[in-house]
Order: structure tokens, then sequence, then C-alpha cells
């Protein structure tokens, strides 16, 4: 007999809420109140250069190398302005440093629409809720800033759990604070490999939330996708049944 749901895990970045704008934007905007002017289509180009050679360097804020969230943060922001022709180390550091507290804020992140009612249904149909993200320590402050974190009973971010998805370590640790097998556990995230498909390989029941049809030829079963959150209390209704 299959065990009821209980819990419903939920990725942060992409799938309730975004960054505003774009990071070019948000980098441009902070370097301005400095008296720099930068395309944010070039620091978008530059970040995303930097921020591919740093996560492949250094996976998971540089965590099992010593670092933490805010040194790699802005190594990466100073990085990206450093490409775009910033040479001064005091702008460097400052702007990095900004960018760096202002990300603590709502200011520069966007709940989507349809975020706070999917995590309301949950609730309302006796569910807890939990949080298993790829994130650094700033993720408690974020959530509280965009008015999401009284909605989750935990939350197990990257940095802190010393394991990024998909490495299964980090889904063992948010089953323990469930307290209850992977099979009454469901969990919704944006990416096939570091949500669907990790949350799965450990018996949680996978729901890949697919935004901008990126995985309409996948494999993912189509009562697996949801291209919106409004799509998925009827989902987890189907698992309590």
């Amino acid at each position: 007999m299959r065990a009821p749901l209980r819990w419903v895990l939920w990725d942060i970045k992409d799938t309730l809420m975004t960054v505003r704008g774009s990071v070019g934007e948000q980098y441009a905007k902070e370097a301005e109140r400095l008296g720099l002017s930068l395309s944010p289509a070039e620091v978008n180009a530059a970040f995303s250069q930097v921020y591919r050679r740093y996560n492949s360097a250094y996976p998971n804020y540089g965590v099992s190398r010593g670092l933490n969230g805010q040194n790699w943060w802005v190594t990466v922001v100073k990085e990206t302005l450093s490409l775009c022709r910033v040479q001064d180390p005091v702008l460097l550091n400052t702007v990095a440093n900004n960018v760096y507290r202002n990300f603590n804020s709502a200011e520069n992140w966007e709940v989507y629409s349809d975020s706070k009612q999917a995590l309301q249904s949950c609730s309302s149909f006796g569910l807890e809720l939990g949080v298993v993200s790829n994130f650094d320590i700033r993720l408690e402050e974020v959530l509280r800033s965009c008015g999401l974190l009284s909605h989750f009973s935990f939350l197990v971010s990257s940095e802190e759990a010393g394991v990024a998805k998909p490495n299964p370590a980090i889904f063992a640790q948010a089953l323990q604070k469930c307290g209850t097998a992977a099979e009454g556990v469901a969990h919704v995230g944006d990416q096939y490999v570091n949500d669907y498909l990790a949350a799965r390989s450990v018996g949680i029941h996978g729901f890949l939330l697919d935004r901008h049809n990126k995985h309409k030829d996948s494999d993912v079963p189509p009562d697996h996708r949801i291209s919106s959150l409004e799509e998925l209390p009827s989902r987890l209704q189907q698992l309590m049944a």
C-alpha cells in the first residue's frame, strides 16, 4: 500500500522566484550608483562566463575548499566587472559587496504570480512544506524579505548542507527533517537533472516545472511535468487519493 503524501519540498530560484530583470541589470544598477556606466547586456555575458568557470572550479560556493557563499559571490562579481573593464580595486570591492548585500532583499527578486497560491493550496491540503535549494546562507533572509518564509517548516540550503543537488545526500538531509519515507514526499523544481531526476533517484515523487516548455521532448511523463504552479494542486491531489 502506498504511503500517503505528507510533504512537498521546493526548489527556490526559477521555481518560486527569479532574479528581477537580469543579473546584468542588477550589477549595472549598483555600479551606476558609484558613477560607473555599464551595459547590462555586456555584464550578463561576462557573468555567464565567470559563473560557469567558478561553478566548475569551486562548486557549491567552494564549501569543500574552505570558501563560503559570500567569498564566492564577491569574487564572481569582481571578476565579472573586471571583464567589463572596471579596474579600480576599491570600486570593484565596494560594488561586489553591495551587490551581495542587495541580493538579500526583495528588491532584486521577483516572486512568480502563481507561487503564493500554490503554497497556500498545499497547506490547505494539510501538507507540510520544506525547501531543498542550491542556495547560499542568505536563503532564509531572502525568503523572509519576499514574504515566503512563513510557508515552510524547514530550509535546506546547499551551502549549509555541504552538498548540492543533484547529490542525493542533500535530499537525505531533507528526508530526515521530514521524518517520513521518501514515498510520502514530493519535490517541485525547474531543473531536469538537479530537481526531477535527483528527487526520483531517492524515491521522492518528482514534478518538473517547465515554465518555458524546454522539456516537452524529454522522457518526463506528462503527469510529472507542469507548465505552471497552477497545475500542481490537482497533481498532488492525485497522489493523496
